[in-house]
């Protein structure tokens, strides 16, 4: 081979393996801040998690004992590309007794967490170049998969003084000035831990409705509200689809389970999409959710946990200069406003976390354009070390 043909061959080879514009989409920030944490306590440093989205207790017992005998009994094998028919019941009847609402097994689809159910909603509904809107501040993986999958997300910016909630008068003019062809909105919120009124909800669903958008509703933190609970979109429009998981509630983030309400037209597509893309979910992780369901006196014990984690939040924060937030109506999460005290919110959490051994997530993550001077904080771990990290941060802001 001469010279110039291995050369040739070289460069042939180089260009192949360059990354595809697809996958350039921003970093999910909070995994980066996971990993200079983990750093820091590798390297002997006492660290206390506020950064993660993720509970701090363990999966239930129920689940875990049941998933060990069935690892002991079964063959573990593929499960129908839906779902395995007994767990798609049990998501069924629990909206019957959480929400009074009769939907079919037909219309629930087992997916690999809430992530794998936004693939399968985004290829089922849209093609390349549509237009969808979210939230900012919002979950940052919301607009990479869509740049990933060739969609174009179109920002609602919303605002602190309206509890960061988007309304349908906001996606109305939105639709005017260029037609959207889907909405997806998250209630109860991360970052902001902000719920919708039952009445927003249902004018956001009757807007979308009329204007022939596509509504996705992220229910992922149902169950976790504090003062009243959720409503599910399905209760306002059989169109919508709704998307929940396993991983908050139910403390399942490792077992990648989620589901899906969907509308008729679309189970089938669906179906394809899955059995092509995954085959099935893990049969193991289906074989957890269904039992917990039945956990729900240990699920509620670890709920209230968060209640006074979030107590001991609301009450301490102010008085050390981390006062400027709306008190979460769900979720696990405080989304504050620091910026009295700093314009570059990751490199004040980057301070924190180095000098204070506290982590956090800077704003950045979930609003690229004023996320600076705003940081997140999760509540999902322990009590004792919610107040420690009070204490910290009382020191290290003095």
């Amino acid at each position: 081979m001469t010279d110039d043909v291995a050369g040739k061959t070289r460069a042939q080879t180089l260009k192949a393996l360059q990354a595809s514009r697809r996958s350039a989409v921003a970093p999910f920030i909070v995994m980066d801040v996971m990993t200079a944490a983990a750093r820091r306590e590798a390297a002997g440093h006492s660290i206390i998690h506020l950064e993660v989205g993720e509970p701090g207790a363990a999966t239930p017992r129920r689940v875990r004992d049941i998933v060990t005998k069935a690892m002991a009994g079964e063959r573990i094998g593929y499960t129908p590309a839906l779902g395995r028919p007994s767990l798609r019941a049990r998501i069924a009847r629990h909206y019957r007794d959480a929400h009074g609402l009769e939907i079919p097994a037909e219309n629930v689809v087992a997916t690999a967490g809430s992530s794998g159910a936004f693939i399968l909603a985004f290829l089922a509904l849209f093609d390349a170049g549509a237009r969808v809107a979210i939230s900012s501040p919002g979950y940052p993986p919301y607009q990479n998969i869509m740049q990933a999958l060739g969609l174009e997300p179109v920002i609602l910016e919303t605002r602190a003084e309206d509890r960061h909630v988007v309304t349908a008068a906001m996606i109305e003019t939105a639709h005017a000035q260029k037609p959207l062809d889907g909405v997806l909105l998250m209630s109860p919120a991360n970052p902001s831990g902000t719920m919708l009124t039952d009445a927003a909800l249902a004018a956001v669903c009757a807007a979308c409705d009329r204007l022939g958008i596509a509504f996705i509703s992220d229910e992922i933190y149902h169950g976790l509200t504090y003062e009243r609970p959720a409503a599910t979109a399905l209760a306002f429009s059989r169109r919508a689809l709704v998307v929940n998981s396993f991983s908050k509630y139910y403390c399942m983030t490792g077992w990648r389970i989620g589901w899906m309400i969907v509308p008729d037209e679309l189970v089938r597509p669906i179906e394809r999409l899955q059995q092509n893309l995954s085959i099935s979910v893990p049969t193991l992780g289906q074989i957890g959710a269904e039992a917990a369901f039945e956990a729900t006196a240990e699920l509620e014990a670890i709920k209230a946990g968060y209640a006074r984690n979030r107590a001991v939040l609301l009450d301490a924060l102010p008085g050390i200069g981390l006062g400027d937030f709306h008190p979460a109506d769900g979720a696990f999460y405080i989304y504050a406003d620091i910026g009295r005290l700093t314009n570059d919110s990751r490199d004040f959490c980057a301070r924190m976390l180095n000098e204070a051994g506290v982590a956090t997530t800077p704003g950045l993550d979930f609003d690229r354009q004023r996320g600076h001077r705003t940081m997140r904080i999760s509540f999902a771990g322990k009590e004792s070390d919610i107040h420690e990290a009070v204490a910290r941060l009382r020191t290290w802001l003095k």
